[in-house]
């Protein structure tokens, strides 16, 4: 999982990411300190893969991953080459989804762009400037397509596509507004890497004073969940300069620390969790003495497409799937005591694999 972090200047962005990520991005009280893309790599908290390596005294544990880009600061007029320009809008249009830092605190100390904080502003300003840029691909696109239509009637399908995307954007919606018939309008939609097409998740960034009670409180966040449920798209709450101070600390320190904030989980924490349902993922795990690892897959995924994650080999030459789910296989203890209990099953090719499932594929090339 690819996601994009953006959001105006002075927001919080780099500073979530290096919290995240423990990346080095810089982070000032300036436009622009961040200018060419920041990425970074983390592996997803997943408590299942310790008690599954502790259990099969594995060699190795592999856990899912997620890559976080960190997008410079864009403004108004980015798409037309304002402030550092549209170069960067390029940098996340290979993303899963969108993560959309916006500030939700109020601090004198740290300059706002446009002065005052309004998270409303902010993100329609950010959104304005995606589907600027998507306009312009659009535009570039359909001027192709019409003249290799003249010679290929079969395009015109996807021109009709264009026009209707075009025509949403010109009124100010986004890309992913339009209703699209079939799955082949939706894929060649997809195929766009449109930035407005995207899924959006919206970052709350907070005061340390709003985390206990999730930023029920803040008329800001209250604002962003207002404005995301109109669009479908997620929100999490998060306080970056919390999350920075977690990062520096033991896992141990860090439970202590978040309990004393009033706090279950850290910010990365509720950011997987978050991306996970607003792109449909779940994880299923493999285990053995080798390896114990988690894959991350497509809620709906059938075991044979399962299989083909690990190894195309695996989905050409699929089997069978040998399922146990990781619930049943912890309180029995074994694949054995599983096996004696009737729980580990042999399913087919139209067996729909999920979350937790703990699963050795059996195939022939």
């Amino acid at each position: 999982m690819k996601l994009g972090i953006v959001g105006l200047p002075n927001v919080g962005k780099s500073t979530l990411f290096n919290s995240l990520a423990g990346g080095g991005a810089e982070s000032a009280n300036y436009p622009f300190c961040t200018i060419d893309p920041n990425v970074g790599i983390v592996p997803v908290p997943d408590k299942r893969l310790d008690v599954l390596g502790d259990m099969y005294s594995t060699r190795k544990i592999t856990p899912a991953v997620i890559e976080f880009v960190d997008i410079a600061g864009l403004v108004k007029g980015a798409s037309q080459g304002e402030g550092l320009g549209n170069k960067f809008l390029s940098h996340i249009r290979e993303v899963d989804a969108v993560v959309h830092v916006v500030r939700c605190f109020e601090d004198s100390n740290i300059v706002h762009v446009d002065a005052v904080v309004d998270p409303v502003r902010d993100i329609e300003t950010i959104n304005l400037e995606l589907m600027l840029a998507d306009l312009e691909v659009v535009d570039k696109r359909i001027a192709k397509t019409q003249k290799q239509a003249m010679n290929d009637k079969s395009l015109a399908k996807e021109l009709a596509v264009l026009k209707d995307i075009k025509s949403a954007l010109e009124q100010g919606k986004s890309a992913a507004s339009v209703e699209l018939s079939s799955d082949e309008d939706i894929a060649f939609a997809d195929s766009l890497d449109l930035l407005s097409r995207k899924p959006v998740l919206y970052a709350a960034n907070v005061g340390e004073e709003d985390m206990a009670d999730d930023g029920n409180s803040n008329p800001h966040v209250k604002a962003v969940r207002e404005l995301a449920a109109k669009e479908g798209s997620g929100v999490f709450v998060i306080c970056a300069k919390i999350e920075e101070e977690i990062a520096e600390l033991e896992n141990d320190e860090k439970q202590e620390f978040l309990a004393d904030l009033g706090c279950e989980t850290s910010g990365l924490d509720r950011l997987i969790k978050a991306s996970y349902s607003l792109l449909g993922l779940i994880s299923y795990l493999t285990a053995g003495e080798t390896e114990v690892r988690a894959w991350t897959i497509k809620n709906g995924t059938k075991a044979p497409q399962a299989a083909g994650k690990i190894h195309s080999d695996f989905e050409r030459g699929f089997i069978r799937a040998e399922v146990v789910t990781y619930d049943e296989l912890v309180k029995l203890g074994s694949i054995a005591a599983a096996k004696e209990a009737g729980v580990y099953r042999s399913e087919g090719k139209d067996y729909v694999v999920k979350d937790g499932d703990v699963i050795l594929f059996r195939f022939n090339v």
